[in-house]
């Protein structure tokens, strides 16, 4: 190997190769390192050490980086900070299992940090703010429960307007020190270095930052956070500090901060923002306990804390229980150079206003906590970290960091929701996941993107999750009957009962004006719960999930489409009307008063695949288990039979050249001069709300926020989608290139205003063989949260969609899984960037475990089973490894 040796001094930078090359650079830091990046970049190399007596850090406009960090991600080879050459494999194997930050940039930057430094385990999530954090515009500690929202009433142009947020629950986490009479927050502190390390694998948050007081005192302050994926409504704090020239009194202060509001978010920020009353404080010794109940939902949370410290056995402790508030704080004579350390270790519960006896219990009971320390809670969480990503890990060869995103995409979904976290627990995963407030904490059409990981590694998970959905049914069946239609009508935006979430008024950040919201009219969220049930269903096979909730709420959705499909004389077809796609820009038609469009061609041809799937599952099922269903839903023969013609006769437009229209009346629009746009603007991301800012409207062009007739090329294989347009009798006027012609139309009216849009559009560049396209795409949302190329968004919350897609795509677009035969079915198309993929997998109750490289597939199956490579069959004995050229 061709390791380099990076030797950094004040007066020059020294570089030796292993093969006897070396340069020399003198200049400022920022000068050496772009210097020394070109001048590696035409080595033939295979990473470098660094060796510094201190850490090298650069500033740049995106942030603050280390050399080695730094290196490592713009070469994509492994340069790490050792005085030893011995030491480099060790150290370069951990690099793809470590986030690091430093520095501080308090406001939208600090917030981004924070996001992706969250910690979690699908019950709770706490971001990644350091003890001493409180909440300000510089940054935001949270504490977030799944499921725990809360309805705020706000008044906004004459009227009163209701939103369910998403809470930020009392803050236990808080730690802090005062020093001279100067208390110690970070944002308003003199930091002199900050540096925050996320492990990946174990869900280890550490911190350690140097403060410079107003006096020019110094102190060197570490923690360490962690909630356990093993102990669900535990998490535990351990916090150091030392301070480094000076002795005298600190004060040490840990706080139950009950006087937390909602934040995040600056757009809502108008709007009401308190939601939890404080019922109880109470302290006994070094415990406390915090009782707060949301002010609508009347959801309890009850949080208790345990110190373990030395230093408490130097000072006395101190206790003030206020209203909102325990304050326990205590004095130290602190020597420097020595250092001190403390734990906190807190117990969350939430119990739902049915459960208020429960509740009860746990408020009156005495406060004497049995909790573990800090090093036995972060064992037991770390080998059960250590279990699920064992199931969940994909490990590729060739490439840095795509493995190193690919493993803070896999820990963020499993923060988002895990098998202990969410185990009996009514919740789904939200759209940001347990990180942020955006779109107040609400659960989407995202969900579509999300199941396939869990139902591939966790599928105990996704049942929950499609549980959360199924206990929602009845609040779906009352919004359809109120809407006039039958069946279920699931919300666009589903909080904590299944209402409909979404706002009516909706605030564009650039013109500061309030402006009616239609999303609502997304009724295609009902067609992705479809789809999720179905896929769950066929590949598990879970026939008491079927037979209890997955048909019925398959049943319902259909009987919901069938009642709004209405024939139309003027084309000879049944048409849907009163909708929108997924593309989420085109709300209503230019000027009309009304919100909606006609045959959105994604809605449709998903409709027409849910009439195909029933009448399907009306064959493999019993009988007697489809007849009782139909009886439980009130779904006549004459309605099945409906169905059935509907299938058949459902409106598209498609226009000469093959281009499916995205609605009825889409080619009629303006087109727009995207260049003079981008020239303008820079970010056109949400070009909706920069036409509306100009007083336009994204109505009356041809743009889009992300793909949506390309959707159902996401959702189904090609023959799948040759079968639907069969079905309709429009397959035989498609152009043999239609797909790859409908992939260019579309893709050049696409601003991606959202980071799921590159996934759709990767996938569909491979299926029509162009590489570098599907790749490009690819990378660009494998990355998009960690640069936060939306500017600012991952601030708000990680993107647990894009997040999850693009765990996904790796295994069916490049490993070339199709999962949705009645076969496992492999077609391989590695990137030229990749060696090689490795993964493991269940299908229906048998385990997998996959690599694909260039020329080959190797597998390994838990049963006797059969898989499709190509056109040939397979035969997997049980425990035997197969390799198959293809």
């Amino acid at each position: 190997m061709n390791i380099a040796k990076i030797t950094i001094a004040s007066e020059a930078w020294q570089v030796e190769l292993s093969e006897q090359n070396s340069q020399r650079f003198t200049g400022l830091p920022t000068e050496n390192a772009k210097q020394l990046k070109n001048w590696l970049a035409e080595q033939e190399i295979n990473g470098g050490v660094i060796c510094t007596s201190a850490p090298c850090l650069l500033e740049g406009p995106n942030g603050t980086y280390e050399l080695s960090q730094w290196l490592t991600e713009t070469l994509n080879q492994p340069f790490v900070t050792t005085n030893s050459l011995t030491d480099f494999a060790v150290a370069a194997q951990e690099l793809p299992w470590r986030l690091d930050y430093y520095g501080y940039r308090p406001g939208k930057d600090e917030y981004s940090v924070e996001s992706l430094l969250t910690v979690g385990n699908g019950f709770m999530g706490l971001r990644g703010t350091t003890p001493e954090m409180e909440i300000s515009d510089a940054n935001y500690p949270a504490t977030y429960l799944a499921s725990l929202y809360d309805t705020g009433y706000s008044k906004i142009q004459d009227r009163t307007i209701a939103n369910e947020d998403f809470v930020n629950a009392p803050n236990m986490q808080k730690i802090y020190l005062i020093i001279d009479g100067e208390r110690i927050d970070i944002a308003n502190n003199r930091v002199r270095s900050l540096k925050r390390s996320l492990n990946l694998r174990n869900g280890l948050l550490t911190s350690s930052s140097l403060i410079e007081l107003k006096s020019g005192k110094k102190i060197l302050l570490e923690s360490e956070k962690a909630v356990s994926m093993a102990r669900r409504e535990f998490y535990g704090i351990r916090y150091r500090f030392q301070p480094i020239d000076f002795s005298g009194d600190i004060q040490v202060v840990t706080e139950a901060d009950g006087e937390v509001y909602n934040y995040n978010v600056a757009r809502y920020r108008s709007l009401e923002k308190n939601h939890v009353t404080i019922l109880q404080t109470a302290a006994k010794d070094t415990a406390t306990r915090l009782v707060a109940v949301t002010k609508n939902s009347a959801i309890t949370v009850v949080q208790e804390a345990q110190l373990f410290s030395t230093v408490l056995q130097q000072a006395s402790c101190a206790t003030e229980c206020a209203d909102h508030k325990i304050s326990q704080s205590f004095t130290i004579a602190a020597k420097a150079g020595n250092c001190y350390e403390l734990e906190k270790i807190v117990r969350v519960q939430q119990f739902r206003q049915a459960e208020q006896a429960t509740a009860a219990e746990a408020t009156q009971a005495p406060l004497a906590l049995d909790f573990p320390n800090f090093a036995s809670l972060l064992a037991e969480s770390t080998s059960v970290w250590q279990d699920l990503w064992d199931k969940a890990a994909i490990r590729v060869e060739g490439d840095l960091m795509s493995q190193k995103l690919l493993n803070l995409h896999t820990y963020h979904m499993l923060v988002s929701a895990s098998p202990n976290g969410n185990h009996e627990l009514d919740a789904s995963v939200t759209a940001r996941g347990l990180h942020g407030e955006a779109y107040r904490g609400h659960i989407f059409w995202d969900e579509l993107f999300i199941l396939p990981f869990y139902i591939l590694h966790f599928p105990e998970t996704a049942r929950q999750i499609l549980l959360y959905r199924y206990h929602r049914l009845p609040a779906a069946k009352a919004d359809a009957a109120k809407a006039g239609f039958k069946g279920a009508m699931f919300p666009w935006q589903s909080g904590l009962d299944g209402t409909e979430q979404s706002q009516e008024l909706h605030l564009n950040p650039i013109s500061g004006e309030w402006k009616e919201d239609h999303s609502r009219l997304q009724r295609h969220v009902s067609l992705a719960i479809a789809y999720n049930v179905w896929q769950y269903w066929h590949n598990t096979k879970d026939q008491d999930f079927m037979a209890q909730y997955g048909l019925e709420m398959m049943l319902e959705i259909a009987h919901f489409w069938q009642s709004l499909a209405y024939w139309d004389e003027s084309q000879g077809r049944y048409s849907i009307a009163g909708v929108m796609g997924p593309d989420e820009f085109h709300e209503a038609y230019p000027n009309a008063e009304k919100g909606g469009l006609k045959d959105n061609a994604y809605t449709n041809m998903m409709m027409v695949w849910l009439f195909e799937e029933l009448a399907n599952l009306q064959q493999e099922l019993s009988d007697e288990l489809f007849t009782e269903l139909l009886d439980k839903t009130g779904i006549t023969q004459d309605e099945l039979a409906s169905m059935k013609e509907i299938r058949h006769q459902l409106a598209l437009e498609i226009n000469q050249e093959g281009i499916i229209a995205q609605f009825d009346g889409y080619f009629d629009l303006q087109d727009l001069d995207w260049a003079a746009y981008r020239e303008k603007y820079g970010n056109i991301y949400r070009l909706d709300r920069i036409l509306n800012a100009e007083g336009k409207s994204a109505d009356s062009y041809k743009v889009a926020k992300q793909a949506d007739s390309l959707m159902i090329y996401y959702n189904f294989s090609t023959a799948q989608v040759k079968k639907i347009l069969t079905d309709l009798g429009y397959q035989a006027a498609l152009p043999e290139n239609y797909v790859a012609d409908n992939l260019h139309y579309y893709l050049a009216r696409t601003s991606h205003g959202s980071t799921l849009s590159r996934v759709v559009h990767a996938q569909l560049a491979a299926m029509v063989n162009e590489n570098d396209l599907a790749w490009q795409l690819y990378q660009e949302a494998l990355s998009s949260d960690y640069q936060d190329i939306q500017g600012g968004t991952t601030a708000e919350g990680i993107h647990a969609g894009v997040m999850a897609a693009t765990l996904y795509i790796p295994l069916t677009t490049f490993a070339g899984m199709d999962i949705r035969g009645d076969v496992l079915h492999f077609s391989p198309n590695l990137p030229a960037q990749w060696q090689a993929i490795s993964y493991r997998m269940s299908l229906r109750q048998i385990d997998f475990e996959i690599t694909v490289n260039h020329e080959a597939i190797l597998l390994q199956a838990s049963q006797d089973t059969q898989v499709q490579i190509g056109e040939t069959l397979v035969s997997l004995p049980a425990g035997e490894t197969i390799t198959c050229p293809y």
